[in-house]
């Protein structure tokens, strides 16, 4: 049977790199396995219209001050009636804090809802500056609502997992996320991109990352600085934008790094060329409870350092490197992978990135929904919203 999967989505920009991507791939896997996909988000103005991943609804939503152009869905009235026309056979949500009231409304509306757990609730609040203990317990007060409210927790690793498993939450499922293995390939590897960022005998190193204080930018500065120390020929490019590219931009000037700022990539092509071309990919987020941009950059065949304290040791095994949460440890990491066979490095990190298809992973979402094979069914008109 075809089922009509309402999803909704906070804090999504026109520059939104992880969440964007896995919204519109698993969209667009459901409409492929015969179900009828609606996502609902903020915009700047009213829309509505059907795109590769179904009908995207996009509701007037105010700009949360301080976070580089995310807006929110704030008319809680608005949102509950598009979802009463829209009569969802399921609903799906990726926001934990300010749509969790969605929950309640699905179980009085009897209607199966899942949470899709993006971030981790303590390793979040711990970048805000709150201390150790003061997250866990917030976290675990948090997690506790969330896990009665919904009738599932969609984790995407057992990194994200343990926060629930924590509190004793029984209804949590794990569904990895994918990356397009087809639009992602060394094969896009390119010697003009790469001349155009660093010289033969320097190192190019990529972080694609958005500029917020829970990715931790910094440490990438600071790992580049740490290897111009020892005498390393490196060069950093920075993809992506967010609150922080001033400080950051100021900073690399100050310290004289090389380090290139190119703002959000729009163009698909033009960043796979310059994941491809790239030595290494750093990713510092110390709370990525996934990692999609590192996981892109494997596909392309560029092996990653990450930070230990987040999911990506179990996303890229042995294809990358973990590393403390500081420029040194980092620096450390570069240097371990970079002295591996350029051609052994590469082919290990393709190799990883293709466990990790976007049809394994729609199809665990869809069995989160408990749904499968689908027939089609009619459409929700248009204008609802």
């Amino acid at each position: 049977m075809s089922l009509r999967i309402v999803r909704l989505a906070n804090f999504v920009a026109p520059a939104s790199g992880g969440l964007r991507t896995a919204l519109r791939e698993l969209g667009a896997g459901y409409r492929a396995a015969g179900h009828e996909p609606v996502l609902i988000v903020p915009g700047e103005r009213a829309d509505d219209r059907d795109t590769e991943q179904g009908r995207v609804i996009t509701l007037p939503g105010p700009l949360l001050p301080g976070t580089g152009g995310y807006r929110v869905l704030t008319d809680k009235r608005r949102v509950a009636r598009l979802l009463e026309s829209l009569r969802p056979d399921r609903l799906e949500v990726s926001d934990r804090t300010t749509l969790r009231w969605t929950g309640v409304w699905a179980r009085r509306a009897r209607v199966p809802a899942v949470m899709v757990s993006h971030e981790t609730a303590d390793g979040v609040l711990r970048t805000w500056g709150l201390s150790e203990g003061m997250a866990r317990r917030a976290a675990d007060a948090l997690n506790v609502r969330t896990a009665h409210t919904y009738a599932r927790v969609v984790c995407t690793t057992e990194f994200a997992e343990r926060e629930f498993v924590r509190i004793g939450a029984r209804n949590v499922v794990r569904a990895p996320l994918g990356v397009d293995l087809v639009g992602r390939h060394p094969a896009l590897r390119d010697p003009g991109t790469r001349a155009r960022h660093a010289r033969v005998d320097e190192s190019l190193l990529v972080m694609c990352s958005r500029l917020s204080v829970e990715k931790r930018p910094g440490t990438a500065l600071d790992a580049l600085a740490a290897l111009l120390r020892r005498g390393e020929r490196a060069r950093l490019v920075v993809a992506g934008d967010g609150p922080l590219r001033g400080r950051l931009e100021a900073r690399a000037r100050e310290r004289k790094l090389p380090v290139t700022f190119l703002g959000h990539v729009a163009d698909r092509v033009e960043l796979g060329a310059l994941q491809a071309s790239a030595d290494l990919c750093l990713a510092p987020g110390p709370v990525e409870t996934f990692g999609l941009a590192a996981l892109e950059a494997m596909a392309c065949g560029t092996p990653v350092v990450a930070s230990a304290s987040s999911a990506l040791s179990e996303v890229i095994g042995s294809a990358g490197a973990v590393a403390a949460d500081d420029g040194e440890a980092f620096a450390d990491a570069v240097r371990m992978l970079l002295a591996r066979p350029p051609g052994e490095r590469r082919h290990s990190a393709r190799a990883r990135a293709e466990c990790f298809g976007w049809k394994t992973a729609v199809d665990a979402f869809l069995a989160a929904h408990d749904a499968g094979a689908a027939t089609p069914r009619p459409a929700v008109p248009e204008g609802v919203a």
